[in-house]
């Protein structure tokens, strides 16, 4: 700290009549921002100029994407946008191989009856479903970066198709129901990752996505009832669809098939406990128990020998077309209709998928790239539209089970996909006697751990009260309005728990702990020293329109510049300390991350009452970006650069000199 050129001591107790200096030890010529970047930066850089211009930095991104295409650039950008060229040469085959060959046929054994499942959610036919499991996996292996992620049919996101579907398609036909409206949607998630909008999924806080799925599973529950009871009902969608749906199946209620109803109680009877079994047993077990394919061949088996479709007819799943569907480009007519679906879909289906590989990439110690992410379910959901494939996204329970399998890489993702593929050429007509309400019975059984979410408030309520109120006001929007709706409320109101946040921080004088140089706020401990005649503030929280009003009327009621003219200040420290009129303030600005023109004009006029009420402002840690905006505002003509300091001790040190010339 004293090996600086310069280095000058502060005057030592008895060198002032009445000023003691806490110091009391040598210390370092006090460095200003000016002086910092002569010795540690551009020297030739001035104080005006700390804030980049906005189009150097937009000449900087450009060259980024420039440089790569010319040269050696393509072979980066290759490398960037197709992940197995970085991660296939440095498979281990032996140590690997059997464990992704294993995990990736378990889950497409499970993408088979919970494709035709989520299908039905999605108000079109089960064959959509296995379409959905085929062609997005399949592309995401080859461009995804989440090593342990599943994606697939996603029961959150399919409800929300559902609805989107049938409000534009309230009669679909067969063989064409998952058309026009996905494929317009996924070409606009594309989009987003042109325009490099990955971030948005930021604004989808943990307590939103968690309460987001909860209701969600809550809505999948009651649109399976009429499947369960056998009852022919139209679905409900927009605002209290649940209730109406709930209304409508009590009404029902008597025209309920004993046959259906029969087949979904064993059904649940069978897959509730088996599901247990898996979670408990998940350490002892060598690969989970595959309960929802067991159930689908059982149903099927009862269903033919007992005639059950005929004899009481229960709605089976019929014929599932055998082969891929034809490409089918989308009509760019029908894209102002589904504008205002897309963009709650799309945020969901990237926020869930990033969130889940970011956690497992955390647990097994690797990174992904979260505009790669984007890109990668971006051109999956595009190119699969094109094959009938309503949107897709990754799964908590797959992904799971992917893990628990003793999947390793993305390869785990082609064993899938050939499980899937067996039964969209060869397997189809053993799931003709299907019958639905089995479906509708593993759509429930999938929504056990969104349900088991809700064990987590507790937990929740005693971290942060906040994010409670945040889940609790998103999971009542959900199931109260709609998925969609719900999820605006909730991230409105998570947004606006931060603004308030902001207002609601308090500005803290700070002193110093003696025989140091560490300043900490003075209601901490009544052994810190406060200078007479010297006021420290720490202010920290974004300067902006919505915190200029409180920055003013603290400042005001700190440095005593209120309408009652140069009163005494008020102060956090000890009840005996003495109140002397300010004349030097250092305002630490290390918690201001950013300010706006409004905030920057603040400080501005509170150097111009300071300058004209005797009183010496110093600012002290400012960000680059921070300082750059205070001198387009101004700053510079009401203080000079000697003014700005690197940090609050080298603007102490420089307060109390100045006190002590003074006195």
């Amino acid at each position: 700290m004293s090996g600086l050129p310069g280095a000058s001591t502060c005057p030592g107790p008895g060198e002032a009549s009445d000023l003691k200096s806490p110091l009391g030890a040598k210390f370092r010529e006090p460095l200003t921002e000016a002086r910092f970047q002569q010795l540690f930066g551009d020297a030739e850089q001035e104080p005006e100029l700390l804030a980049e211009p906005r189009w150097s930095r937009l000449r900087r991104l450009w060259r980024g994407p420039a440089r790569a295409c010319s040269g050696p650039g393509p072979w980066p950008l290759l490398r960037a946008r197709l992940p197995p060229l970085r991660w296939l040469p440095h498979y281990r085959w032996r140590a690997w191989l059997l464990g992704d060959a294993v995990a990736g046929v378990t889950v497409g054994v499970v993408h088979v009856p919970q494709g035709m499942a989520f299908a039905l959610l999605t108000s079109v036919p089960p064959v959509f479903g296995l379409y959905t499991s085929f062609f997005p996996v399949l592309i995401y292996t080859l461009l995804g970066t989440g090593r342990h992620l599943s994606t697939g049919t996603f029961a959150v996101l399919s409800l929300m198709t559902g609805s989107a579907v049938e409000r534009l398609v309230p009669e679909p036909l067969e063989g064409n129901l998952s058309g026009i409206e996905r494929e317009q949607l996924d070409a606009q998630r594309l989009g987003m990752f042109a325009l490099q909008l990955g971030v948005l999924a930021t604004f989808l806080s943990e307590p939103v996505v968690k309460a987001l799925t909860s209701g969600a599973a809550l809505h999948v529950l009651v649109s399976q009832l009429p499947s369960l009871l056998g009852l022919p009902l139209p679905r409900q969608i927009g605002c209290f669809a649940l209730f109406k749906t709930l209304a409508a199946v009590l009404a029902a209620l008597p025209r309920s098939s004993p046959a259906e109803l029969t087949v979904s109680a064993l059904s649940l009877a069978l897959l509730v406990p088996v599901k247990e079994l898996n979670v408990r047993f998940r350490d002892r077990l060598p690969t989970p128990i595959p309960g929802e394919i067991v159930m689908v061949l059982l149903a099927s088996v009862l269903c033919f020998t007992s005639s059950l479709d005929t004899r009481y007819n229960v709605q089976i799943v019929g014929l599932l077309p055998g082969g891929f569907p034809q490409p089918l480009l989308p009509s760019l007519a029908e894209l102002p209709r589904i504008l205002a679906d897309s963009l709650p879909m799309a945020l969901v289906t990237f926020a869930v998928s990033a969130s889940l590989a970011s956690i497992y990439a955390d647990k097994y110690s690797y990174t992904i790239d979260s505009n790669q992410e984007l890109f990668a379910h971006g051109v999956s959901n595009l190119i699969s539209s094109l094959f009938s494939c309503f949107p897709n996204s990754a799964t908590l329970a797959t992904t799971s089970l992917l893990v628990d399998a003793g999947g390793n890489t993305q390869l785990a993702g082609l064993f899938s996909c050939m499980v899937v593929l067996s039964v969209l050429l060869w397997l189809g007509p053993f799931f003709y006697y299907l019958p639905k309400a089995v479906l509708a019975c593993i759509n429930i059984s999938s929504m056990r751990q969104m349900f088991f979410q809700m064990r987590e408030l507790p937990q929740l309520w005693r971290i942060s009260r906040v994010d409670f109120a945040v889940w609790m006001v998103t999971w009542v929007a959900v199931v109260t309005l709609s998925v969609d709706l719900g999820l605006a409320v909730g991230v409105v109101f998570s947004m606006m728990t931060v603004v308030c946040r902001t207002q609601r921080v308090q500005c803290l004088a700070l002193g110093l702990a003696e025989g140091t140089e560490l300043y900490r706020p003075l209601r901490e401990s009544h052994k810190l020293l406060q200078v007479p005649g010297l006021c420290i503030l720490s202010y920290p929280t974004p300067l902006y329109f919505g915190t200029r009003g409180q920055f003013r009327r603290i400042l005001e009621w700190h440095l005593g510049l209120g309408e009652g003219g140069k009163e005494a200040p008020k102060t956090d420290g000890p009840p005996d300390a003495v109140a002397e009129p300010v004349r030097v303030v250092v305002l630490d600005c290390s918690g201001v991350t950013f300010a706006d023109a409004a905030g920057a004009r603040e400080v501005v006029q509170l150097a111009s009452r300071c300058q004209d009420a005797g009183i010496h402002l110093l600012l002290a840690q400012c960000n680059a970006s921070v300082l750059g905006t205070l001198t387009q505002a101004g700053l510079l003509d009401r203080v000079t650069p000697e003014q700005l300091f690197v940090s609050v001790q080298d603007a102490a040190a420089y307060a109390l000199e100045r006190l002590v010339r003074r006195q």
